[in-house]
């Protein structure tokens, strides 16, 4: 299969606009559909092992992206320059969901997911040894503040501890190391390509770990399952959208909201009420993510003024 030449892939590209406005309209869309999909994970939880619910969930994924799979159409988008780092994001991604999942079955959702908001405080360390990029005592500061707010969540030693509480941190870095790689590929994959690659890697190694642990599901949990596909595709998606029109940095403080959404319904559905220090480390951990959604910004501009003029 031929590669396409950098330039034609580049061009293929949707251009950048600068609306942050409807980029913050589209971050906050995207929590919704992502915190509905996350309590319904949690709900499925009590009856369908992890694996079988992530398995739905990119079976369902891997439907959806179908029409990028099938070659001589418009919307073909397997031809990739780096198949092997598609992969291993891929990967990356399907580890990140099926932690997730599992500490779902344990965790109350709303310590769950205010734990899996260190990933940007995984992605600032790993940036260095991936990424090349200079950190400096300020942002460093920043993501051991984060790391106190997940202690102050998990109370390590303490009889509210629950070993389950590990797997969103390791879900929260595998998020990282996703989005690390997304970075590595940035202008020389469309994101549709990402998505394709990441759907097929999903369901492959799902498909072969499911029949082990394999529960009948009822009619039920499969439209629930599938709800969870649809939700989460779609969230992505989204969320891919937001990045056309603002920032990283500007976005950041708006996919907070997401806490809000899970607490609300796990509330709702679950009879859920996050104690103070669940709410406590969250705040903590939403303040040093904010702190470095700022100084990134400020890299950023730094960059940018940084580099000559072309009238020069």
């Amino acid at each position: 299969m031929p590669l396409p030449n950098r330039k034609v892939a580049a061009r293929s590209a949707p251009a950048r606009a600068d609306r942050p406005f409807r980029g913050i309209a589209l971050i906050l869309a995207s929590t919704i559909f992502l915190g509905c999909s996350d309590v319904t994970a949690k709900y499925l939880s009590a009856t369908l092992p992890s694996i079988e619910i992530a398995w739905i969930r990119f079976l369902v994924f891997a439907m959806i992206m179908v029409p990028a799979m099938l070659p001589g159409t418009r919307l073909f988008a397997l031809q990739s320059e780096r198949p092997g780092l598609q992969v291993m994001r891929g990967v990356a991604l399907l580890s990140s969901s099926l932690f997730f999942i599992s500490g779902l079955r344990f965790l109350p959702i709303a310590e769950a997911s205010a734990t899996g908001f260190i990933a940007p405080l995984f992605v600032t360390a790993l940036s260095i040894a991936f990424l090349g990029e200079k950190v400096g005592v300020r942002r460093w500061l920043a993501t051991i503040a984060g790391l106190i707010g997940v202690l102050i969540i998990l109370r390590p030693g303490s009889s509210a501890f629950h070993p389950a509480a590990f797997f969103p941190i390791v879900s929260a870095l595998a998020w990282a190391c996703t989005l690390i790689m997304t970075r590595m590929m940035s202008g020389k994959e469309r994101a549709i390509t990402t998505m394709t690659w990441s759907a097929i890697t999903g369901v492959c190694i799902l498909s072969a770990l499911v029949p082990l642990v394999w529960v009948t599901p009822s009619w039920h949990d499969i439209l629930f399952g599938i709800f969870i596909g649809v939700a989460s595709t779609a969230g992505q998606w989204i969320v891919v959208l937001a990045f056309r029109y603002a920032d990283a940095s500007v976005l950041a403080p708006f996919s907070y909201t997401q806490l809000v959404w899970v607490s609300v319904l796990g509330f709702f559905v679950f009879g859920e009420v996050p104690d103070i220090w669940t709410i406590a480390g969250a705040a903590v951990i939403v303040a040093s993510g904010l702190y470095t959604a700022h100084r990134e910004r400020v890299r950023q501009r730094t960059l940018v003024e940084a580099e000559p003029s072309p009238n020069a």
